[in-house]
């Protein structure tokens, strides 16, 4: 388990992360999302423990991760740019990965590599930006960590390694690893995470089960004989809202029963509970925190 306790992190006199809290099951896959310059990456430093927080804590199963190696070498960070030596093919790679994690299967390790159809003694430099990442995945799937940490995890990939990749990180989610996935693909993201929170100006908004999150938050269509306007439906928690003449649509956070009573109280002449996905709730929290979007 992850627990991020209080946590904040400052750059130039500038809050990056504002006490931030948020906790993460262990064998889950936590979808990380939030617009350019909320302190996703930031944060996934501080997890890293190449970063020290300024206040607060991170704790991986209870001990705190800054400077320590004993928790430090159950986690495998792949950054947007990952780090190869300049020269190294994947296969000197693979021998470097071999000295520092005594788990690394080999067998794991080729079966990616065919995979992915990696070129194994050309210069990683000379590889695309997908077929980098490819590469780095290869070889944290053959680590298998306790704990994944992917920023921007599906950029540069083709469908098709994406759902390769989405196959296996699924896979060693029943070995009970955790991962943590920043991206702004957020239909991947719904695709393969089962728990996601976005962060905002340094805080977490919005955090926990998808299924439960989603729940929660309904996309509405009404129609009335007569125009009503936003203040009518003061009421309720609502997220978004939109008119056209006596058309509304509205998406509302609560209950769903609670709500569709409140609604009926205005005698709709329509009111249809359409689906809402993870991308669209991201959209609809950052026009209530007043990002324009629709402006």
């Amino acid at each position: 388990m992850i627990e991020i306790k209080d946590v904040m992190k400052s750059f130039e006199n500038k809050n990056v992360l504002n006490h931030l809290n948020v906790t993460i099951s262990s064998g889950s896959i936590f979808g990380l999302i939030g617009p350019n310059g909320a302190g996703k990456s930031t944060l996934l430093y501080l997890l890293n423990g190449i970063s020290k927080c300024d206040e607060g804590s991170i704790l991986f199963d209870g001990k705190d991760v800054y400077e320590n190696p004993d928790v430090k070498k159950d986690i495998l960070f792949i950054s947007d740019d990952p780090y190869y030596f300049h020269f190294a093919s994947i296969d000197e790679m693979k021998d470097f990965y071999l000295t520092f994690y005594p788990q690394f299967n080999l067998e794991t390790y080729q079966h990616y590599v065919d995979l992915f159809r990696l070129p194994q003694n050309k210069p990683l430099k000379d590889y695309s930006k997908g077929m980098k990442r490819q590469a780095m995945f290869a070889l944290a799937l053959a680590i298998a960590p306790k704990y994944l940490l992917l920023d921007e995890a599906f950029d540069g990939l083709d469908p098709v390694m994406r759902l390769a990749f989405k196959k296996a990180i699924n896979q060693m989610i029943d070995e009970n690893m955790t991962v943590i996935i920043s991206s702004h693909n957020l239909r991947e993201l719904e695709d393969i995470c089962d728990s996601f929170g976005i962060l905002e100006n340094g805080c977490m908004t919005t955090s926990g089960d998808l299924y439960e999150i989603k729940e929660n938050i309904h996309k509405i269509q009404l129609a009335f004989k007569e125009e009503l306007n936003k203040e009518e439906f003061s009421h309720l928690d609502v997220l978004s809202f939109h008119k056209q003449s006596r058309v509304i649509n509205m998406v509302v956070k609560g209950d769903i029963n609670e709500i569709k009573d409140y609604l009926r109280m205005f005698n709709p002449i329509m009111l249809e509970v359409l689906p809402v996905n993870l991308e669209e709730i991201f959209i609809y929290e950052m026009e209530r925190k007043g990002y324009g979007i629709y402006d």
